[in-house]
């Protein structure tokens, strides 16, 4: 089986309700671009239907590829489940919940040409005023302190290419640092501005714990590491004119 060239990561917790619709509509906005994808669906241990809306879109969409965790391991781990099983050369990401709008991977994937991860930046978010306000405090101290240059690294729609991913910790918070790995790791990384959608079905799964403190305590310590961590230098083999 030849691999495809996208790879479209998608985590799922208790999604059973925007599952199905996402899918068909990422699918009908990838087929147009002519260009082979797969689509990565993990199931991250829910307890409703989720698995089973998920097994429903891999029979109508065969490019779609199931994954299922016996138990919930939160977020980061369905991404490192997923980040390891792909097999495009480059990689799409977006949240489960529907709010992440696929008409943008494409403007997004225009970028590559000068940007090893392009991090979507929500212009006008459809959350709550207590949420929008969590979110700009927090991204303003991470960026402070990591200085990565991202102003929402909460947003769930990344285009980047594979190789990125060799520079990603499996830390729990991995969302909030994606493109301080990246940075530290001498990829180039910019924003692009998306859609942001009001979520229709569902509860979101983060509260206060998760979004504030969490992220904090391993914001410190990532400070720590990730300036002292050897940088992704790209390598050229020279060889021998006698074997040429």
């Amino acid at each position: 089986m030849n691999a495809p060239e996208l790879s479209i990561v998608i985590p799922f917790y208790k999604e059973e309700g925007t599952a199905g619709p996402l899918i068909d509509e990422v699918v009908g906005r990838l087929l147009p671009l002519g260009r082979p994808f797969e689509m990565v669906l993990v199931d991250d241990g829910s307890t409703d239907g989720t698995f089973e809306v998920l097994r429903a879109a891999q029979r109508r969409w065969p490019i779609c590829r199931v994954l299922r965790h016996t138990r919930n391991a939160g977020q980061a781990a369905a991404l490192m489940t997923a980040f390891a099983a792909a097999r495009g050369a480059i990689v799409i990401t977006l949240d489960g919940d529907g709010q992440n709008d696929p008409a943008d991977i494409s403007g997004m994937l225009a970028h590559l040409d000068r940007a090893d991860l392009v991090v979507g930046v929500r212009a006008q978010r459809r959350d709550s005023t207590l949420r929008r306000t969590m979110s700009r405090v927090a991204n303003w101290v991470r960026r402070r302190w990591l200085n990565d240059g991202v102003s929402d690294t909460g947003c769930a729609l990344k285009v980047f290419r594979r190789e990125v991913v060799g520079s990603f910790l499996p830390i729990r918070t991995l969302y909030s640092f994606i493109p301080a790995f990246a940075v530290a790791g001498g990829f180039r990384v910019i924003e692009y501005p998306v859609n942001h959608r009001r979520r229709t079905t569902g509860v979101s799964k983060y509260g206060l714990w998760t979004m504030l403190w969490r992220p904090f305590v391993d914001m410190l310590a990532l400070g720590w590491f990730l300036k002292r961590r050897i940088p992704h230098v790209a390598v050229e083999e020279h060889v021998s004119d006698s074997l040429m």
